[in-house]
């Protein structure tokens, strides 16, 4: 679906399709434990957020050099563009590099190539988010902060990914303090397996402006009710919630019922690579499967620039709120 929109909730690492995944193996000298492609997507096949998170990582292993990364962001770009995707700010996950030995001025740098260009290349305007391994220490989220401050000027905020349940948002309160101090956005997962509870913690605890999935806040209306009165944005991703066992099925996602409470709910893509979809195949998921009607649709897509990080640029977010308007249904 082309509506002009904007992705909130892209890991850049869970956009590496087979293919690419076996070239960058050749050009690296790795060896994959997959006979081929298909093969390999044979394997997409996930009974929970654990299961899905060891073939993720497993498969990073062919992610070596800035260039790497590189080719790795314009792919996403290219499809996301082809998408309707107009301001897209994309999650990267340093310590899932340093720890194999990548340095993170390789991350960082071949990723800002292909976010630099962006714009003139693929018509997306760009950021760059850091995100934290919740299931790794607080001291290590420290460290790497530290470690990050010389690519600063790169990104433009903080968030705090991985294996949500047992590891709770207030975690991190000190590392997301000194984000904060160094002039960082901040947004954080919560709600997708863990509970409620970690929403109001993200909050509370950390100060994020926007939750990341929030999925299970409906467990608790009065949780709804803070978060529509505060204008909270949710970056919902939909076709992973089913994939990894979140809901059911895709019928059974609760997008309308969170719409009409009122919350200011977006929708992307996650790791789409791995999930069945990028940004517009998920719009054109939920419109199918959920009976969401255009006007549903151009909230939703008017929710993702309102949610973006624009502040600076208020005449570009008009613009494309404008493109929302304008935009001809097929």
């Amino acid at each position: 679906m082309h509506l002009p929109k904007a992705e909130l909730h892209l890991h850049i690492e869970g956009t590496l399709e087979p293919e690419l995944a076996f070239a960058l193996a050749a050009r690296n000298g790795v060896t994959l434990p997959f006979a081929d492609t298909e093969a390999l997507r044979t394997a997409y096949l996930f009974e929970d957020l654990q299961s899905f998170l060891d073939l993720y990582y497993a498969l990073m292993a062919v992610l070596r050099t800035a260039d790497d990364f590189t080719e790795l962001a314009d792919a996403y770009l290219a499809r996301a563009a082809a998408q309707g995707v107009r301001h897209a700010e994309i999650f990267f996950d340093p310590q899932a590099h340093t720890a194999r030995g990548v340095p993170l001025a390789a991350v960082v740098e071949g990723l800002g190539r292909a976010l630099e260009r962006s714009e003139e290349k693929h018509g997306i305007s760009t950021q760059l988010i850091m995100c934290f391994l919740r299931d790794r220490s607080a001291e290590s989220a420290l460290e790497t902060l530290e470690a990050a401050r010389p690519h600063l000027h790169r990104i433009s905020a903080v968030g705090l990914d991985s294996a949500e349940v047992g590891h709770p948002p207030a975690k991190f309160r000190e590392v997301y303090e000194r984000a904060g101090e160094l002039g960082l956005r901040k947004v954080a997962h919560a709600g997708e397996e863990g509970p409620p509870s970690y929403i109001r913690e993200a909050l509370d605890e950390l100060g994020v402006e926007r939750i990341d999935h929030g999925l299970r806040c409906m467990e608790d209306p009065d949780l709804v009710k803070r978060l529509v009165a505060e204008r909270v944005p949710l970056t919902l991703c939909p076709l992973s919630n089913v994939r990894l066992r979140a809901i059911d099925t895709l019928e059974q996602h609760p997008l309308p019922a969170m719409l009409e409470a009122g919350l200011l709910c977006t929708v992307n893509s996650d790791d789409p690579a791995y999930f069945g979809g990028y940004v517009g195949d998920t719009f054109h998921a939920v419109h199918e499967a959920l009976g969401l009607d255009r006007e549903q649709l151009r909230t939703l897509a008017r929710n993702s620039f309102r949610a973006a990080f624009l502040d600076h640029d208020e005449e570009r977010r008009a613009r494309y709120l404008s493109e929302v308007e304008e935009y001809a249904f097929d």
